[in-house]
């Protein structure tokens, strides 16, 4: 048997996946955001502290490698800031600022990783007072509403407002996270390395 090639074809379904439409495109991302914040938090709770995760040499304590970790987060927190309002055209800005925004970010969240892994497997989820307890809630927070972002970014035809409103969670939350432990830490201990 042979083909024609000059032949009609058959039109066939778009191999495309269907897309998901209406709240379930907002509802798992808010679920997944759910799950983490919760997991960290439940593991954190019934985990027995270890009282030290990492140390790195050159730092006088693991207070303040997780200081200095998380101020070098923030400080990529406040690039992803200002290269989002150069992106949405609230700043000017140069062509490159999208690849600027999606660095600092993947920055932001590396060096927030070991912070995190610190606090949970060091520490836990503690409670004993005010600033420690919004300090547990607000790292679970963090991770999950990070997640959400993350699932976000991958959808098409979003609201204009949502990832901003998203992205603005993600960095309120991490600069509330940076006052509760890393300034906090250089007011009471002094800025030491």
């Amino acid at each position: 048997m042979t083909v024609d090639p000059n032949a009609a074809t058959q039109s066939w379904p778009s191999p495309e996946p269907e897309r998901r439409s209406g709240p379930a495109r907002y509802l798992i991302p808010a679920l997944v955001a759910a799950a983490v914040a919760v997991a960290l938090g439940a593991y954190g709770k019934v985990h027995d502290p270890a009282g030290t995760a990492f140390n790195l040499a050159g730092f006088s304590s693991t207070g303040a490698v997780k200081s200095w970790l998380a101020t070098v987060a923030f400080f990529f927190a406040l690039v992803q800031l200002v290269s989002a309002l150069m992106l949405y055209g609230k700043l000017p800005g140069p062509s490159w600022s999208a690849t600027l925004h999606r660095w600092s970010g993947r920055v932001a969240f590396l060096v927030a990783v070991p912070v995190a892994v610190h606090c949970l497997y060091a520490l836990g989820f503690q409670s004993y007072e005010s600033r420690v307890l919004w300090h547990s809630l607000l790292g679970c927070f963090f991770f999950g509403v990070f997640s959400a972002k993350m699932l976000l970014l991958r959808s098409e035809r979003l609201p204009g407002w949502l990832l901003p409103i998203v992205g603005g969670l993600v960095f309120t939350t991490l600069t509330i996270l940076w006052l509760t432990s890393a300034l906090w830490f250089f007011r009471t201990f002094g800025v030491t390395t």
